[in-house]
């Protein structure tokens, strides 16, 4: 008999927060829901109970598996599990959407007014961990002023990428960088972006993302610009990246 986490999967809504709290990798998004992958690798602590908004996440003493170091380091050395999108319900401005950018012409741009734009939603807070997007995608996280300082963002940054957008003066960034953990290991994101203003409240953004990526547990490149008022763009040194 011991302590192992129970995931009740009526309540989980696969927000995938619980996802970086567990430092033993138990936990992962699987067909839209948190499931335990082992019993083995629970250590029936319970440092993600805190983290669900769902309250689906309880203790329960009962026969279970011992507690594993050696399999914990296996499952942290695992190629992430593929993951699907669940069927959306709720509100209709978070509906993943995967749609077609706007095709390039033979000169290689895009008509003025055409969107790069290849999914829905851009909203950190509405993006779920299994939104189709993210899966190997090169990700950008962008201060929803950058696109309006920088004239060339839709053709530059957004190309061939999946964005999410949000302000760092006015999210909650503990929120955003615990969602973010989530859709690093639940989407298999390739690569990550910050682009953020160069005002000083901007800087949160880069800092979640390097918390983010660390609480991941995978090495995932990461690149910080900084865009000024008048649309110049500060490309930081690569911020060295070997996370695990």
């Amino acid at each position: 008999m011991r302590k192992v986490v129970k995931i009740d999967e009526e309540l989980c809504d696969g927000c995938g927060q619980c996802v970086p709290a567990c430092a033993e990798g138990a936990i992962r998004i699987v067909d839209g829901k948190a499931r335990l992958l082992a019993e083995n690798l629970c250590d029936g602590l319970g440092a993600c109970l805190g983290e669900c908004p769902r309250g689906a996440i309880s203790i329960e003493e009962r026969p279970a598996e011992a507690f594993d170091h050696e399999a914990v380091r296996r499952a942290r050395e695992s190629p992430p599990i593929r993951i699907e999108a669940r069927p959306f319900s709720g509100c209709p401005s978070a509906q993943v959407q995967v749609r077609a950018p706007v095709p390039l012409a033979e000169s290689g741009t895009r008509d003025v007014g055409a969107s790069a734009l290849s999914h829905w939603p851009v909203k950190l807070r509405l993006v779920p961990p299994t939104a189709p997007f993210l899966n190997g995608a090169d990700l950008v996280l962008t201060a929803d002023c950058v696109p309006v300082a920088k004239a060339a963002f839709n053709p530059g940054l957004l190309s061939e990428k999946a964005v999410l957008i949000g302000c760092p003066k006015f999210d909650d960034l503990d929120s955003a960088r615990d969602r973010l953990a989530g859709i690093l290991v639940g989407g298999n994101v390739r690569s990550v972006t910050v682009a953020v203003m160069e005002v000083p409240c901007c800087s949160g953004f880069r800092r979640i993302a390097r918390e983010a990526i660390a609480a991941s547990g995978r090495d995932i490149p990461l690149r910080e610009l900084i865009v000024s008022r008048d649309g110049r763009v500060e490309d930081l040194p690569a911020a060295g990246l070997s996370q695990k």
